[in-house]
This record gives C-alpha cells, structure tokens and sequence, in this order.
C-alpha cells in the first residue's frame, strides 16, 4: 500500500498520522512545502520519501508525483486547505476515494448546505454572497441576528455575529479580504460536534463534544477559557437527534472512508439543527481527547481504515475528557503561571495532559489559534466531575505576561 499524504507535518497533528499510516504498513511519501531538513524526526521515520513542492500549486504537485515513479495507491490529507487538491490529484491519477466534487461540497459552505437541505434535513437559512451589496441583501433576507463566514473557512476563522445594522458594518470592513461569504440564520442553542472515522461511508467510531461556551462567544471574548468536553454517554437522550442527523448528513454528503467533524445544534425546544461538516478530522487537539476517550489511537486507526478498510481500536467510552484553553492576561512574553501547582495537588491524577506556555515564552495571538496559551486535559468516568475539574481550570489558573 503506497499512500501519498499531503503535508504530513504541518499542523502538528498531521505528524501524528503520517506515523499512524507507517505503523499500519503503508509505504508512505509525503509531499509539503518545508524543506526535508525541518521535518519532525518521527515524520522522517515514518516517509519513505518527501517531495518538496508548494501546495497551492497543484499542477506542480502533479508534475512532481509523476516524476516521482512512484504509483500510489491512495492520496490522502487530513488539512482543510489541500482536502480538494487531494480529491483532484486521485482524478488525475486514477487513484480511488473521495473526488473533486463531493471535496468540494465539503469546504463550500453554500454547496454543503444545499446537499444536506436537499436531504430533508434542517439546516440554518442561508445565502451567498459575493459583494457587499449581496451581503446586506442576503442579511436583510435571513433577518438579525445573522452570521458571516467565509464560504471555505475552517473553525471560526473570520466568522461574525451581527445584531444590527452598525454591528454588519464592523463586521464587513474586517471581512473584505474574503472573496465569499456564508450569510446564515444564527441559531440559539447548545453547540455540540458529531465526529467519525467512516469505512464506505459508515461509521467504525463516533465522537460527540459540546463546546462550553460555543465557538463564536469564545472567539468574540478574550478572558473567556474555552471548553470542549467529548461525552462518554452516547445514550444520552439529548444527543440522540445530532447523532440521527449526523447519520443523515453523512449519507447526503456522498461520505466514503476516512474522518469527518461536524457541528450541530441543539435549540431550547429540543430541535437539531446541522452547522457544517468537513472531511478532514477536527483540528484544537479533538482527536487526541478522542483517544483519552476511548484509550485508543485514532491517529493508526484512521491510516487503518483508509488503507485497509478495517478498524481495530475500542470503540468503548471510558471517560468524559475536557480540554480547556487558556489565555494569558497582558501583552509580551509570558511572566508566570499562578495556581497550576494547586491544580495539579488537587486533581493530579485527572489530568492527562498539560501544555501551557512557560515563563519567557511569547504569548499567542489568541484570535488566530484556538490553541491560544496552552491547555489543559483532564478526565473523568462522571460528566459532572468532569465539569467540575473543567471549571475549576477556567478560575483557578491564570497566565500573565508582561514585557
């Protein structure tokens, strides 16, 4: 099994598949813009070969893979920006998967709405929109509150609440750098995620997290420290209806193997409502809360199902699992971390992974990484718990800067 995969070290999390796909057997060539020298030791481990070649020029990527001799018989990427560089090269190259036009429906925003509305399913009211005008037309049509976001944006990139006519002005002056826009119904409710790794398009493992608060607020509010908590109990009838309609979207969206990351609504009433799907795995270190979920390597077991159609990790929910973000108070590097010993003398064996910045690092920009100052994972069998550890990191641990 050879599998060409489109930047395996960049983001971070790539690094970790391109070695699930080694470990799994597959003869791996990576293709990306840095130079070989500066790839991460376990992704020079993993690769078999590297050709250095930029993304964004697919016909050049092409060139390259043709040069190379090599005939591959998969071409992946797990990075939002290449999902349809990836879908047009397996057309060039007769390579099977997913193709040009379900990639696409998968990053427009627009096409993937249509796909899912035309299934029966409720999506929010929608429009596009190219100019200003088309966006104030589109606003006036959807009624306020409205939300903007770029037709091919991932996470919350560039997306804006507008309440009034003076909030939609703020809001286009710091979105006329976006060629296209979604303008959509803002839809009042609890905001959860609906992961899966998909083998011919049905699901071998199913994720659900709940955003505390949802993604737009902790965008919008820098002393906010988000929360993304993946649920053990997905026999909770609250969620019965996302997982319905994540089953339904994934049928509408033509899926066929590997990872996808939807976001969905719960409204007070009761009611679903889908958000938007990529096919991609989510980015802010999900997969790997995933993996403290269940115990299991999701990073393998998705190279497993994408090379050879099969998946042998627990499928078991053992824990909730919370990851909360922080963010430093001040400007400059980062001066100290108060009340993370504390912390960790109180919930130590909890806590499962934590990475916040140290002393004399630079701090984050924090509207250009979810990531923001670190973060902290903690989990627990009982939900509450969970919240409770979850909680206490928001209050409790604070990162200054200064300098």
């Amino acid at each position: 099994m050879k599998v060409l995969f489109l930047s395996p070290n960049y983001p971070p999390e790539m690094q970790e598949f391109t070695r699930g796909l080694a470990e799994v057997g597959a003869t791996v060539v990576g293709v990306g813009d840095s130079p070989a020298a500066s790839l991460a030791p376990q992704v020079k481990e993993a690769l078999s070969g590297y050709l250095q070649v930029s993304l964004t020029h697919g016909e050049a990527v092409l060139a390259a893979v043709r040069a190379s001799g090599v005939r591959f018989d998969r071409v992946e990427c797990l990075w939002e920006p290449f999902v349809e560089l990836a879908a047009w090269l397996r057309e060039q190259l007769g390579i099977p998967g997913m193709r040009l036009e379900t990639a696409r429906a998968f990053r427009d925003k627009e096409l993937m709405k249509q796909k899912v509305e035309a299934a029966g399913l409720r999506v929010p009211y929608h429009f596009r929109a190219r100019s200003e005008a088309e966006v104030r037309a589109a606003v006036e049509r959807v009624g306020y509150p409205a939300i903007l976001k770029p037709i091919a944006g991932a996470g919350s990139a560039d997306t804006f609440r507008v309440n009034d006519a003076r909030e939609l002005d703020a809001a286009l002056a710091r979105t006329r750098h976006v060629t296209e826009v979604s303008v959509e119904e803002f839809v009042d409710g609890e905001e959860f995620t609906f992961d899966t790794i998909c083998i011919g398009g049905r699901p071998a493992y199913v994720n659900v997290a709940q955003y505390h608060p949802r993604p737009l607020i902790a965008r919008s509010n820098e002393w906010i420290s988000p929360i993304v908590v993946t649920l053990r109990d997905l026999h909770d009838p609250k969620l019965a209806g996302g997982i319905r309609l994540g089953l339904q979207v994934l049928d509408a969206m033509g899926m066929g193997d590997g990872f996808t990351h939807m976001e969905w609504y719960r409204k007070p009433n009761g009611e679903v409502v889908f958000g938007e799907i990529g096919g991609r795995s989510a980015g802010g270190h999900l997969v790997d809360q995933m993996n403290y979920t269940s115990d299991v390597d999701l990073f393998r077991e998705w190279a497993r199902a994408v090379c050879w159609h099969d998946f042998r990790g627990r499928t078991e929910r053992r824990y909730n699992c919370a990851i909360i973000f922080k963010r430093a108070l001040g400007e400059g590097r980062i001066t100290r971390i108060a009340g993370l010993e504390g912390y960790k003398a109180r919930f130590g064996r909890h806590i499962v992974d934590e990475q916040l910045l140290r002393p004399g690092t630079p701090r984050r920009n924090w509207l250009q990484t979810l990531v923001s100052d670190g973060f902290v994972v903690v989990r627990h069998p009982d939900l509450d718990a969970t919240m409770q550890m979850a909680r206490a990191a928001t209050t409790d641990i604070t990162l200054f800067a200064g300098g």
